[in-house]
């Protein structure tokens, strides 16, 4: 795989970002989750008023490019995911009197990914060699007093890798607890 086809698209919305940040009372400085579903580390700062950057580290599903029928099964790889995240309805939220505690909104995201399979047998042929994706995704992500939290996007996004790209869809679930955070929001 070619990462240096992802590496723009990375450094364009992480310089972007830096360039227009400005805190506010929206979003969360930083907050550290554990994802039970997909295990693993998240890690989302506030890049803005209104954006973050979260980073995932750990084993997720996701479709296989090499599988001749790529829908028929998910596999579970290595993986490492980032997202420039834009929530849009903070303010909706609180003059509904609903909280925004953890992100606790909805949003649009620009989403890379890159999984690490190892070795494993497609067919007759033993394949092995990362592959990726970078795509657009909308969520919603929630957070409780209690630390529960959760967020499901869905999207889609060109996958490249050692196979011909395409467009396929995306689908992110995480399940889990903020374990640390550094408060900015005020809507607790």
């Amino acid at each position: 795989m070619n990462f240096k086809k992802y590496l723009p698209i990375i450094l364009l919305a992480l310089f972007a970002c830096k360039g227009s940040a400005q805190f506010g009372k929206n979003c969360e400085l930083r907050q550290v989750k554990i994802n039970l579903i997909n295990p693993g580390l998240e890690y989302e700062m506030a890049l803005g008023a209104n954006t973050t950057f979260d980073v995932k580290v750990g084993i997720q599903a996701a479709l296989d490019p090499l599988l001749p029928d790529v829908y028929s099964e998910l596999g579970g790889f290595p993986a490492i995911a980032g997202q420039y995240r834009y929530y849009y309805n903070f303010e909706k939220r609180q003059r509904k009197r609903k909280q925004i505690y953890g992100n606790s909104a909805n949003y649009i995201a620009p989403a890379v990914a890159v999984f690490f399979p190892g070795s494993r047998t497609i067919g007759t042929e033993n394949v092995k060699g990362a592959f990726g994706y970078a795509g657009l995704v909308t969520g919603i992500q929630r957070s409780y007093d209690s630390g529960f939290n959760f967020s499901v996007d869905v999207g889609a996004a060109y996958y490249d890798g050692q196979f011909e790209g395409g467009i396929y869809p995306v689908a992110n679930l995480s399940i889990g607890f903020i374990i640390s955070e550094k408060r900015w929001c005020v809507g607790r």
